[in-house]
């Protein structure tokens, strides 16, 4: 496979930016059920219902206005097929090189990661565009699911944000400018209606809306044409929680606790001592009524007396348990 060479692109003159934040990845991954491991195929990469929605949202838009789309993504060469189909409904194509082939889209590493340092790195990736005016997303991926990513685009662009929507369209405000009208899901069936001024970033659901097809005249333009790749991007990094093992799981253990010697020379006495079979156990404590921070306490007061946290750092509440009593 061919590396596509590194484009310039100018912003243009007129017309305004709307940007799709695409998040292409495997849309049947496979997990193993004993050890979570996920296993991915580029063969079934492709984008999920919340970015086609997000996807048809922007080439509304940029219809209604007479502006121009910027789609942009994050991931390794197999993503560049759905970037082709993307560029044959009319939208400027871009990807941020970010991970390889075998690394599973950084499945594992992003699960350590907040979506900060991706953010600034899509921001920066921009910026030979110009500044966006929209800004549209999905509201998950098919992998995470975390939502996280527009929040921190907003928070980068200094843009209004409105995440969760289910409608959106283009309306011109009582001052004559360009605004969005939103409508997003409340419980019990209710819909938020919203008013979001320019600039703005907003996630959208996978619902209401379908992609449109692309025409016979675009799928072939678009077909064995190069994606552009912003190579002299680095990888911006947010501070992250530092170095992660990721495993097989493991049930929680507690401490180990030095426990004295059973002094009998009966095996079976030694074996009752050391089981605790002779000892009287404590009956169950009811803390009743309590609220969440009462019962904290008498649970962290349990655990100190019994050793299992330091007595230093425990404070005790007035209404504690006796030591007749556990919890």
């Amino acid at each position: 496979m061919t590396t596509a060479p590194t484009t310039e692109v100018h912003p243009a003159p007129d017309g305004p930016l709307v940007v799709a934040c695409l998040r292409i990845g495997d849309l049947r991954p496979t997990v193993d059920p004993l050890d979570g491991t996920v296993t991915r195929d580029r063969l079934g990469v492709g984008l999920s219902p919340a970015d086609a929605a997000a996807l048809e949202h922007a080439l509304r838009l940029a219809e209604a206005w007479s502006g121009r789309v910027v789609a942009v993504c994050v991931g390794p060469e197999s993503v560049e097929p759905v970037l082709r189909d993307v560029a044959a409904l009319g939208a400027t194509v871009m990807r941020v090189p970010l991970g390889d082939e075998g690394d599973g889209h950084r499945y594992v590493g992003e699960l350590a990661e907040d979506e900060h340092g991706l953010a600034r790195t899509l921001v920066a990736a921009l910026a030979p565009f110009g500044a966006p005016d929209v800004v549209l997303c999905g509201d998950r991926s098919v992998d995470r699911g975390t939502g996280a990513l527009p929040a921190y685009l907003a928070h980068e662009l200094g843009a209004a944000q409105a995440l969760g929507l289910v409608v959106l369209g283009p309306v011109t405000d009582s001052a004559g400018r360009q605004a969005l009208l939103a409508e997003r899901r409340l419980d019990a069936g209710w819909r938020e209606r919203l008013n979001v001024p320019l600039p703005a970033v907003c996630s959208v659901e996978g619902a209401g809306v379908r992609l449109r097809r692309a025409s016979l005249a675009g799928a072939l333009a678009a077909e064995g044409e190069p994606v552009p790749v912003a190579r002299s991007l680095a990888v911006v990094a947010a501070p992250g929680p530092g170095s992660f093992h990721a495993g097989a799981p493991q049930p929680f253990r507690p401490r180990t606790r030095v426990l004295p010697a059973p002094h009998d020379d009966d095996p079976r006495l030694r074996l009752l001592t050391l089981t605790g079979a002779l000892v009287a156990h404590e009956p169950p404590t009811v803390v009743e009524p309590a609220d969440a921070a009462e019962a904290a306490d008498v649970l962290l007061a349990f655990l100190a007396r019994h050793g299992y946290l330091d007595d230093t750092r425990v404070t005790i509440p007035e209404r504690a348990a006796t030591e007749d009593d556990a919890p």
